[in-house]
């Protein structure tokens, strides 16, 4: 067989990049070992930047009408006796524009849109329950059942998870941080009326609940690590009491769950690959990058990566030119601003990992004069967005240290759409041209 472009792994970030290219005429084959829907909790939050490329592939319209949209993040610091000690909001509406709101999306809906999409292409191919076996120069091994076959293309790229096999087959190796602190996480109904994205938290707990359509909920609840064995062993009420300690209005709800088997354990990690690229190769998603789910951003880092790479790998193609030394563009672009990500994730992770009073004083004074000082909101906001980056300075760090007053000037729409990333940011060898 013999393709432009052979993704492996079929999950978001592979289909993106599949549909991308095939809507560019690139031939692209894409290569998924698994053929039923997997029993692990994968990424469900798309970001205002992963509704904007999802808009590009013409797929916007259906994405909002399989989805919940979220417009603003309650938070809520509540004493031991778990009465409201601090309430504050993170709101997508300080983005103007039309990306201005996040949205819940069932993670295998959301595949079987992209598929489906795709496959509607004649330039798309999907290769269920196939599994790479290795990557040598341009041709790949896989196996489908007892069948070997060889694949032939110009490009290869792995966008297969953490256990990456286009990520071995470039000799790389990666290092990761592990947490003081792991998940439990699962969807249960929830009331109709409850409808934004909430997070509770006292010094030593920590509540995560997101709407899903359909009146469902996710939720993530953070727990040491090894206390998940010892709480299985526990009768199912126990697990509704933590919950509806934290979120009365979560009883009648919770206990849908009715035994421990629907509740997965999520184990957080960080690490970022060194390169992305080599010779013919490259790597998006997980295979590059692992976040912490702190603020749902791996699917959209993952989504983010493949509308660069191919709109990149798309415009090699479509030049004639299949120069491996111009996929650098990808790395250049998509590098910084995973690790800009990586670094927000990891510090909304530590805010919530020592079960300290001081601490959780300090992350709710934090928190509060990040939304009242109309700057730091929008950093705050634009940054988890990733249509832009704005880094925070000094000044706004003593502003949240309570060291300097609160800003109270506004910024103007047309001087926060400035801030946005331009089609020259995302796509500079437009610009620049190829070597």
């Amino acid at each position: 067989m013999k393709t432009d472009v052979m993704i492996s792994g079929g999950g978001i970030g592979g289909l993106t990049l599949g549909l991308k290219l095939a809507r560019r005429g690139v031939r692209v084959i894409v290569v998924e070992r698994l053929t039923k829907k997997p029993v692990t909790y994968k990424g469900e939050l798309l970001q205002p930047k992963s509704m904007q490329i999802f808009d590009g592939l013409g797929i916007y319209a259906e994405v909002v009408e399989r989805g919940h949209e979220i417009g603003v993040l309650d938070m809520l610091e509540l004493t031991s006796s778990l009465a409201v000690r601090d309430q504050s909001f993170m709101d997508y509406r300080v983005l103007p524009g039309k990306y201005n709101a996040a949205y819940m999306v069932h993670h295998e809906e959301l595949k079987e849109l992209l598929l489906e999409t795709a496959r509607r292409l004649e330039n798309f191919h999907y290769l269920g329950g196939t599994a790479v076996k290795s990557i040598e120069e341009n041709t790949a091994t896989v196996k489908r059942g007892k069948e070997t076959l060889a694949i032939t293309a110009d490009f290869f790229v792995g966008a297969e998870g953490r256990a990456s096999v286009t990520r071995q087959a470039m000799g790389m190796k990666i290092k990761q941080t592990e947490y003081n602190h792991h998940f439990l996480t699962v969807s249960f109904p929830r009331a109709e009326s409850f409808t934004e994205g909430q997070i509770i938290s006292t010094y030593n707990r920590f509540l995560g609940l997101f709407p899903l359509p359909d009146d469902q909920v996710r939720s993530v609840y953070l727990i040491p690590p090894g206390d998940y064995k010892e709480l299985k062993d526990k009768p199912i009420s126990h697990f509704h009491k933590l919950y509806t300690d934290l979120a009365p209005g979560m009883d009648g709800y919770v206990q849908k769950i009715e035994d421990w088997k629907r509740i997965q354990l999520m184990i957080p990690v960080m690490y970022h690959a060194p390169f992305y690229v080599k010779d013919n190769k490259a790597i998006i998603g997980d295979a590059a990058h692992a976040v912490h789910p702190m603020a749902g951003e791996g699917m959209n880092m993952a989504i983010q990566d493949a509308d660069i790479l191919g709109e990149l790998v798309a415009d090699m193609l479509a030049q004639g030119g299949v120069d491996t030394a111009n996929l650098g563009f990808y790395e250049e672009v998509r590098f910084k601003r995973a690790e800009h990500i990586l670094q927000l994730s990891h510090l909304a992770a530590l805010a919530y990992s020592f079960s300290f009073k001081p601490v959780s004083f300090l992350r709710t004074r934090t928190f509060d004069r990040m939304e009242e000082d109309p700057i730091l909101h929008f950093k705050q906001m634009l940054n988890i967005s990733g249509l832009g980056i704005w880094k925070e300075n000094v000044r706004d760090r003593f502003i949240q240290g309570g060291l300097m007053p609160i800003r109270q000037k506004t910024l103007e729409e047309e001087l926060k759409e400035l801030k946005y990333f331009s089609p020259e940011d995302d796509y500079p060898w437009k610009r620049e041209g190829f070597k």
